[in-house]
Order: structure tokens, then sequence, then C-alpha cells
């Protein structure tokens, strides 16, 4: 074992997509969960550094890290099974940030053996967002999440 540094590579899914809408309307759709249903599910984000993230329906929980009205949200990002406590996962980082034109969003890290089925999730989201936003018909999640499994291809989530 040696006292020296490790030095080591986290994967993470970053996404750079055109605001759809005026900052104000995707702000809300990024912090309001009952705004995109078929994306979160039941779920609150409490709008204050440190409130709870309770996401469909308890199986994403989290705590909000940072907060820059119409600008930054991040949250820490825990994947739990019905019943647990204690993610079997490890706990990651989704930070959302908006200026003039652009959202980008970034989710870090991400375990190797889902990176590209986590890309697929948020490709999806992104897609049910940018509808929303600009006043369109919301599809199902699974019909996006089709199309998108098959464009990072990966099988879509039964």
């Amino acid at each position: 074992m040696s006292h020296d540094a490790q030095f080591t590579h986290a994967h993470m899914v970053r996404f750079e997509r055109p605001l759809p809408a005026s900052r104000e309307k995707v702000w809300a759709l990024l912090t309001t969960p009952a705004l995109l249903p078929g994306w979160y599910g039941a779920g609150r984000i409490e709008g204050y550094v440190g409130g709870q993230v309770r996401l469909m329906g308890g199986h994403i929980k989290g705590v909000v890290t940072q907060l820059t009205p119409e600008k930054k949200l991040a949250y820490t990002w825990n994947v739990l099974m019905p019943g647990q406590i204690v993610s079997d996962y490890p706990e990651s980082y989704l930070t959302l940030e908006l200026d003039d034109a652009t959202l980008t969003l970034t989710h870090l890290p991400v375990l190797e053996a889902f990176v590209k089925l986590n890309a697929a999730g948020w490709h999806t989201y992104l897609d049910m967002l940018d509808a929303a936003a600009r006043g369109e018909t919301v599809e199902q999640r699974e019909a996006y999440m089709k199309r998108n499994a098959s464009k990072y291809g990966v099988k879509p989530p039964s």
C-alpha cells in the first residue's frame, strides 16, 4: 500500500441542449415534479439547499446541494429498491444548469456498466422536458425510451 495518490477516472453523462422555451418555464419543469409526471412519477424536490429530493415514488432519493433559481440545481442521486434504506449503488450527483440559450445536464459518477442506459434515460427525460416546454403532447416515457435505447444500443428497461 502506498501513501501516494491514486488517479482514476469516473464515467459521466452530459447533455447540452438548446432551451426549448423561456428559462422560467424550463426551470419550473426542472424543479416541479408534478409538471413532468410521466418522468418523475410521484415525488418532490424541496427548493432549498439541504432540501429533500424524492422522485419516482421513492426509487430516487437525494439532497439538494446547490440552488440558484433559474440558473442551477444540483442534488445527490441515490437509487433505492423497494424497502431499501441504503442503496446498492454509489451515490451520484445530478447538476442542471441554465443560461440564456442552453440547458446542461451532468450526471456523475455513472457506473461503467450503466453509462449507456443512463444516457438513454437522460435523453428520454430531456425529450419529454423539451415537448412539455414547447407545449406539445408528452408521449409516455416508454415510447421515448424505446427510441433512445435503440440510439444508445441498450435494451429498454421492462
